[in-house]
């Protein structure tokens, strides 16, 4: 998981992980004295905030090991790994990943779905870069039917024209691949949201073909403070809907029937996807 999605908070690592924080806690600390996770804790103007871990050394190691290649093969390096402590997409990472956290701990509680796949901004990158680059990609799983998205994550600090140029690749996307993916704009106040509604409308409307681009919106200020801080409870708006009325996040995805490979009963987390080397390298490492 930590090679996947960069840099995990010990809440993060312990709700999807562990049975209790506890027990995620003391595991944690292990790993990080026999260096197969590193961390590290952010300044915070107050309070303080959780440890933050990356992958170290020692769990390169095994985990290149584990899949056959070398730790060079893997592409990792304890600089970069590291390095997310002084990024400025930090907060950006940390964001995403809570957000897919969150989802997958409201399936754990007996929501409306399971979660059958949790794809990193690099991995997206990887496979759809040279379109677009999702900050994640989702599969739910709703008895025998499943629905994907990808996620577009705001924080507020991108210029709104910026965040609706994107949908000129996810229009490109789903016409080179035919497949139509829901993508959901996830804000932070509903302020922003209104605002990007108005101009993502009229970007959508422009495309060749919107209906291959079906899109919602929500914003995390509209999450019930007394409720759990899903993304999955109803706070979503189809951007060309006719009601201001908000639905649940599994009744604004389309859903079909399960592919063959997934046709077993799956777990609510499945393990994360196998380390996918630097391209060059992978014919190398197939052929040992």
């Amino acid at each position: 998981m930590l090679w996947e999605h960069r840099v995990l908070t010990s809440e993060q690592i312990t709700s999807v992980a562990f049975p209790s924080y506890r027990s995620g806690r003391q595991r944690l600390r292990e790993l990080y004295l026999w260096s197969v996770v590193d961390r590290f804790q952010p300044f915070t103007p107050t309070g303080s905030a959780p440890m933050h871990y990356v992958l170290a050394p020692a769990g390169a190691a095994a985990l290149a090991a584990q899949h056959g290649f070398e730790v060079k093969e893997l592409g990792y390096r304890h600089d970069r790994a590291v390095g997310i402590a002084h990024s400025l997409r930090l907060a950006h990472t940390v964001g995403v990943n809570e957000w897919f956290v969150r989802l997958i701990a409201d399936a754990q509680r007996g929501g409306a779905f399971t979660v059958d796949a949790w794809w990193s901004e690099v991995r997206c990158a990887r496979l759809f870069g040279d379109l677009t680059r999702p900050d994640g990609y989702g599969r739910l799983d709703r008895g025998g039917a499943h629905a994907e998205f990808f996620l577009e994550f705001d924080l507020g600090t991108e210029p709104l024209t910026k965040v609706v140029a994107k949908l000129v690749g996810y229009s490109a996307l789903a016409e080179s691949t035919g497949i139509s993916t829901p993508l959901l704009f996830w804000f932070p106040t509903a302020r922003r949201e209104a605002n990007a509604r108005k101009q993502l409308l009229a970007a959508w409307r422009g495309l060749d073909n919107p209906d291959a681009v079906p899109i919602a919106t929500a914003a995390a200020n509209l999450l019930d403070p007394s409720d759990e801080q899903s993304p999955a409870n109803a706070v979503w708006l189809a951007l060309n809907a006719h009601s201001s009325n908000r639905s649940w996040l599994h009744e604004v995805l389309p859903t079909c029937p399960r592919p063959a490979a997934s046709a077993t009963d799956l777990p609510v987390v499945l393990p994360p996807p196998d380390p996918m080397p630097p391209l060059a390298s992978r014919p190398a490492a197939a052929a040992r």
